[in-house]
């Protein structure tokens, strides 16, 4: 299936301060997305569930470990708004438990809580799906765990919009 026949997909990243996790996520997403030359047919951003860190780079450990990977994460932390996201995003991926059920209780419609999907369920290596660990209060191993884990479920959900045009 050619995506660019298709309508534009909006995907959000959340996590809890995106901080780590989600602006990873983002950054991840775009670069996979364009080099499948895919600029175009996705929407991506990210998201906290708090907003500690408006405004803010990524933590610095992150942006190391990522750039290590080639991947260079620009986002500025901004916080997940109910009023607005649930309406701008197809799907909204959560990165943990506590993720998920913040933003369902958020959520204002059944239609908004069935955006709201576990990333991790795209993970096919490292024992299949799972959530994927905040590694802000870690160590190095930490954070390119949190890394392989976001690149491989980006690459599974690529792989399904290539083939189903949905998740």
């Amino acid at each position: 299936m050619d995506i660019q026949t298709v309508s534009k997909l909006r995907l959000l990243f959340v996590c809890l301060g995106n901080i780590c996790r989600s602006p990873a996520a983002d950054g991840i997403m775009h670069l996979k997305a364009a080099e499948r030359g895919w600029d175009e047919a996705l929407t991506i951003d990210s998201a906290g569930i708090g907003g500690w860190h408006v405004g803010q780079l990524p933590d610095s450990r992150m942006r190391k470990h990522a750039a290590q990977r080639g991947y260079d994460l620009v986002h500025r932390a901004r916080q997940f708004d109910k009023e607005t996201d649930f309406d701008r995003f197809d799907y909204i991926f959560v990165m943990d438990e506590q993720n998920y059920s913040d933003l369902r209780s958020l959520a204002r419609t059944s239609d908004d809580m069935d955006k709201v999907r576990y990333l991790g369920n795209y993970i096919t290596h490292f024992g299949g799906p799972q959530v994927i660990p905040d590694p802000y209060y870690g160590g190095p191993r930490d954070f390119d765990f949190a890394l392989d884990l976001i690149e491989d479920a980006c690459d599974q959900l690529l792989d399904r919009i290539a083939h189903h045009n949905r998740l």
